[in-house]
């Protein structure tokens, strides 16, 4: 027996049973890894959206720095991306996150900038004004968001309060049915163009995490003002700029959630890191899907080079990476179709994908040569673009302080 010599007599009999079905009974035992006809077209049709639509868009985000349009938002709207896994009452698909996931990936491999929108609408902020706000902030928002009318960015850093968060300073004092907030946000993806923000603030006196919660800000508020727009690596089409509170008042009514349920926010983050790891899984794809190409094509000494050794080892290295980071997004959005994806799960994909995206697009770079190196090709920007990935919503390190406090049950003080 083995291994096998210590499990329960109940286990091995069951284990027995199922060997003895046919393969046709076997459904709902075994995991299956092929997507659903519906989820194929769902993804074919993304691929095609994106090849067809896209690339124009994209070109000009790069090239000037700019977020997508208010036009493109409302086609992305047209063909259902936005709030694809929003409840229909909302003006969402009402789709699963697997299937958000799908479509996301489709859209970023051709620029995450141009898919920014759909991301923010699937994973971010908007995730968590559905599943905490009052009712009717949800009806107020969420149906902008799905039309493409809105876009909500989530406001959490300030200077002195990254990894740190519970030590962050912006405070939101009740004053009668207002709040009125004061402090400054940093490394706000939209910041400056988004037109409302879920900002994590002190709602009450209560240290540490116990006093913190969000209030939404809409853009235009008085005292609520931007600094110069930050300027990035990669990223280009993704605004960021630190973001002012000077006795900004907002209506009681936009609590998303109250004081002490920074739990449930950091909770719907989980989510946002799985929208985090499609992108970089899309950086590594799409890089890797132009290297693919390219070597067969690319010929030296008579031959393409992919008929030498050397870059047949390389390729499926970068397969093989790529393949395992899906596996890892995928069992983390489909273990919580209904609720909102573990820390660990959502920590571990989030971490490998942030990696490998890294190395692929490395790796790619280096089979094209000079070409990889050239802005006239879009490799270099495929890697400055994944390195991003591994520094927003957490940097690869705390994915795995995280991963190592879920395996043994307990947070660590990072405090002295």
């Amino acid at each position: 027996m083995g291994k096998l010599a210590g499990l329960p007599l109940a286990n091995l009999q069951n284990m027995a049973a199922l060997a003895s079905l046919p393969s046709s009974q076997l459904h709902g035992y075994i995991m299956d890894f092929s997507l659903t006809a519906e989820q194929k077209m769902l993804q074919d049709t993304a691929s095609r959206f994106a090849a067809d639509e896209l690339p124009a868009h994209a070109k000009t985000i790069e090239e000037n720095d700019t977020p997508p349009t208010l036009a493109l938002r409302k086609r992305f709207a047209e063909m259902g991306f936005m709030g694809i896994n929003l409840p229909t009452e909302y003006g969402g698909a009402g789709l699963g996150h697997f299937e958000a996931v799908l479509i996301l990936e489709e859209l970023a491999k051709i620029s995450v900038a141009v898919a920014f929108p759909v991301f923010e609408a699937s994973f971010g902020p908007a995730l968590a004004i559905a599943h905490f706000a009052p009712e009717a902030l949800r009806q107020r928002i969420l149906p902008k968001v799905c039309l493409g009318e809105m876009v909500v960015a989530v406001s959490m850093s300030e200077p002195q309060a990254g990894t740190a968060l519970t030590d962050l300073k912006t405070t939101g004092k009740r004053d009668g049915d207002k709040i009125i907030l004061n402090g400054n946000k940093r490394w706000c993806s939209g910041g400056g163009h988004a037109d409302a923000y879920v900002v994590y603030c002190r709602l009450s006196d209560a240290p540490g995490a116990k006093g913190i919660g969000a209030v939404l800000v809409e853009k235009g508020a008085d005292g609520f003002s931007f600094g110069a727009p930050e300027s990035h690596m990669g990223w280009r089409g993704i605004s960021s700029a630190d973001m002012y509170f000077d006795n900004v008042e907002v209506p009681a009514d936009n609590i998303i959630v109250p004081a002490g349920g920074f739990k449930q926010l950091m909770e719907a983050f989980d989510l946002e890191r799985c929208g985090n790891t499609t992108m970089s899984l899309a950086c590594g794809q799409s890089a890797f899907d132009y290297a693919l190409a390219y070597v067969q094509e690319r010929e030296q000494f008579g031959k393409p080079i992919i008929d030498f050794q050397a870059v047949q080892l390389q390729i499926a290295q970068m397969k093989m990476k790529l393949d395992a980071a899906r596996l890892l997004l995928y069992r983390a959005v489909n273990n919580a179709e209904q609720e909102l994806p573990s820390i660990a799960d959502s920590s571990i994909a989030k971490c490998y994908a942030n990696e490998i995206a890294r190395e692929v697009a490395s790796a790619a770079v280096q089979l094209m040569g000079g070409y990889g190196y050239s802005k006239s090709y879009p490799m270099e920007q495929k890697m400055r673009d994944a390195w991003g990935w591994g520094i927003a919503g957490g940097s690869i390190d705390i994915q795995k302080i995280n991963i190592a406090a879920a395996l043994v049950g307990r947070r660590f003080n990072q405090r002295a």
